[in-house]
This record gives C-alpha cells, sequence and structure tokens, in this order.
C-alpha cells in the first residue's frame, strides 16, 4: 500500500482532492433542482397573468353583446370558465364593475381565481390574481 502512495505522490497527484467532485455533485444537484422548480412556478404565475387578462377580454366582450344584465353576466361567466379551465385551480370569479347595463355605454367585468403556481412546489403563497377589462356595449343587440 505504501508503494501505491509514493508512487501517486511521486506522479504530483494529490489525495485530499479525490472525491471531491461528487460531493460537489451531491450538494449542487438538489439546489439546481430546485432553482429549476422555482423558475417553473414563476413561469406558471406569469401564464396565469396573461390567461387571467385574456379571460376578462372575452368575458367582457361577450357580456357587451348581450340584451340584458342577466345574459350577460352569465355569458360572461361561460367565457371566462372556458379560457381558464386548465389555467386556475378553483373557482373563477366574474363580477361586473361598471355602473348599470340599461344606461351604461360601457361593460366593465374583473376577472379573479386561484392560479396554480408555487403550490406545485409546497410553498403556501397566496397566487389569487385578478384582472378587469372594459367592452363597449352593442348598441344595435340592445335594441330589440
Amino acid at each position: 500500500m505504501r508503494a501505491v502512495v509514493r508512487r501517486l505522490l511521486s506522479r504530483g497527484a494529490d489525495l485530499g482532492d479525490r472525491g471531491l467532485s461528487t460531493v460537489e455533485v451531491v450538494i449542487l444537484a438538489p439546489v439546481m433542482i430546485l432553482f429549476i422548480l422555482v423558475l417553473v412556478a414563476f413561469g406558471q404565475l406569469v401564464d396565469g397573468r396573461g390567461a387571467l387578462d385574456g379571460a376578462a377580454r372575452d368575458a367582457a366582450r361577450s357580456g357587451s353583446l348581450q340584451r340584458d344584465q342577466g345574459s350577460a353576466m352569465a355569458e360572461a361567466q361561460k367565457a371566462a370558465d372556458a379560457d381558464l379551465a386548465d389555467v386556475c385551480a378553483g373557482p373563477v370569479t366574474v363580477n361586473k364593475t361598471s355602473a348599470g347595463f340599461e344606461d351604461a355605454d360601457l361593460f366593465t367585468v374583473e376577472v379573479s381565481c386561484e392560479v396554480r403556481g408555487l403550490a406545485m412546489l409546497g410553498l403556501d403563497v397566496p397566487t389569487r390574481l385578478e384582472a378587469s377589462f372594459t367592452s363597449p356595449l352593442d348598441p344595435f343587440k340592445r335594441k330589440a
């Protein structure tokens, strides 16, 4: 055994560094995996924000084409539910924030839901996002 050690030392090999790369991999691999998962989770939040903005736009447009407030809210809810089916973890809420319907010129809705994101990492960070959009009421559909 001493002969092997002498031979290695005579060639300039340092026995103190043996296995160091294995330790580095064992320590750094979980950190890198966690970093990638955090990036994916925040990417889902950004994607959820875009989907929520689109759902608010579609809900406002669908509601603005209806003749009365009841059917406008029903159509707005249907449009938002269809757009956010695979984005939200819970129910989609649609609220009308514009004043009136019969005497108004604009139809404004606010869409909100709990977006999947950091929950996949086990982090209990509130991820309820909201988006609002305004669409002009269609004057030709309302007259009948």
